[in-house]
């Protein structure tokens, strides 16, 4: 046995699963191990976030963590291997583990894989590539001595945030690049900007530091983060002269001018908001859209809620009119099951379901989701209610799982908590209808001759058109706001 094939059986990777149905990466939230610390099979050591849901991932191997290959916050495609387990520490020390990669480091080392065959990609601290491209000779600036030998392009565009041109035949590695030292002692290439990664110039810029103004302490004059933080911090030392002597910014007011980039914050889009917006892109523009309204008198469902809060088969369930809106909606469904159905665009068929998975839209701070209830056509009320608190609950903690996600056929969204009336919601891809719950407010209204107060809301049904017409619509949505109208219809109808 060679001695790389004991480290491979000695040395255990685990890799970044598939824990959807055909998700292509995660990024790591939080780790729950350091190295060093021993782990057992089946116990969680991080947690991540798919664009389904967030997810806690067991590891399946007893050992000791030799090296966690990702910080918090990168995000990793499915297959690479994320953390590597010594299943044998007794077996004398292990290799000393690399660095671990935070955001900006995987970005790079992300750009130096992508670098064409044939060239060394340059960062600072790899060394220098090998480039035969010539450039004309630029004018120095004021102030600033011509140098012989310029930075090189491939260096000078990794620091800029730009492409370097290729080159065109390898040639001899050239010598450390020149970098000119300024009065203020900070390094510039050629082009006389100061030298300092992409990642470091955005750090920078999000400070609102100048990068000229600061005094280098990486090596051949490249600018680090700890001396942004330096520059920022207000402990820090008084600026150089050069940067003292520049004239003071002047006020909005005084200019009539706003900085707006200062007032602006930019968030990544990932995770699980990246795929909703996916989602109802794909959604509208597939699915032809009908939406159709009714108002409906809900004073006798609004007291079923408060008699059932008293029952005691009842008891320690959470009992709410979002319980009664869905035990309607599946009696409707079942007196026109033909709505419960999805569209094949690949074999063009129509696919009808014998089964109801009741999808409940949640907000969660990490975005909109829609976990779902699975045959909740054929759960009694105790269940439902049962099983609807455990899924909003579990969505709240961000524990929602990727199967319970998957397969709804139908959806409520209850835009009612927000003191919405209504709204026109867009389905869930592959679904056939979804319901909108508006608030319950007292209106006056029409009651047995009279003009009395009555609890009223509105409700809101979009359906896919090429499933659902017109009128297989409106009687759906007709027989919801019936059953809610007099909820004994839940008896006689169900």
């Amino acid at each position: 046995m060679t001695a790389s094939t004991a480290n491979a059986q000695r040395f255990r990777e685990f890799k970044m699963p598939d824990v959807g149905e055909g998700l292509t990466e995660a990024e790591i939230l939080k780790w729950y191990v350091k190295p060093g610390d021993t782990v057992t099979d089946g116990q969680v050591v991080c947690e991540v976030e798919t664009a389904k849901a967030a997810v806690e991932l067991p590891i399946p191997y007893d050992g000791v963590v030799h090296e966690l290959n990702f910080g918090e916050g990168v995000t990793v495609d499915v297959g690479t291997a994320i953390i590597s387990v010594d299943t044998d520490p007794g077996a004398g020390p292990a290799p000393a583990p690399a660095t671990v990669q935070t955001p900006p480091e995987a970005a790079a080392k992300a750009e130096e894989e992508a670098e064409p065959q044939g060239r060394q990609a340059v960062l600072v601290g790899y060394g220098a590539a090998p480039s035969s491209t010539k450039r004309r000779a630029r004018k120095p600036q004021a102030g600033v001595p011509a140098q012989p030998e310029p930075v090189s392009a491939a260096l000078q565009a990794e620091l800029n945030g730009r492409t370097a041109p290729a080159p065109a035949a390898p040639v001899t590695p050239a010598v450390t690049p020149a970098v000119t030292p300024v009065a203020n002692g900070a390094g510039v290439g050629a082009v006389g900007r100061p030298l300092a990664k992409p990642p470091v110039r955005k750090l920078a810029k999000d400070l609102g530091i100048d990068l000229a103004t600061i005094v280098p302490s990486g090596p051949d004059g490249i600018i680090t983060r700890e001396d942004v933080h330096a520059a920022a911090a207000p402990a820090a030392a008084p600026a150089p002269a050069a940067a003292a002597a520049a004239p003071a910014p002047v006020a909005p007011a005084e200019t009539g001018v706003v900085n707006a980039a200062a007032r602006e914050r930019r968030v990544p889009v990932k995770g699980v908001r990246k795929a909703t917006a996916q989602a109802m892109v794909s959604s509208a523009f597939t699915a032809p859209h009908v939406t159709e309204f009714i108002t409906v008198d809900v004073t006798r469902t609004m007291k079923l809620v408060q008699e059932l809060k008293q029952d005691p088969d009842m008891a320690g369930l959470r009992v709410n009119p979002l319980l009664l809106v869905a035990r309607a909606f599946l009696v409707a469904i079942k007196r026109h099951p033909e709505v419960n159905a999805s569209w094949d665009e690949a074999q063009q068929e129509i696919v009808y379901k014998d089964y109801v998975n009741l999808g409940i839209a949640a907000a969660t701070p990490r975005g909109l989701i829609v976990p779902n209830i699975k045959d909740a056509g054929v759960k009694t009320l105790p269940q439902l209610a049962e099983e609807l608190g455990d899924l909003v609950a579990t969505a709240r903690e961000g524990k929602t799982s990727p199967a319970a996600m998957t397969g709804g056929t139908v959806t409520i969204t209850n835009v009612g908590v927000f003191g919405v009336d209504t709204g026109t919601p867009i389905l869930n891809p592959g679904e056939s209808a979804i319901l909108a719950f508006g608030a319950v407010k007292l209106q006056p209204w029409v009651h047995k001759g009279k003009v009395k107060a009555r609890q009223v809301t509105t409700l809101a049904l979009s359906f896919d058109h090429r499933l659902i017409d017109g009128e297989l619509g409106s009687k759906l949505l007709a027989d919801i706001a019936a059953v809610l109208e007099r909820p004994k219809r839940l008896i006689t109808w169900g």
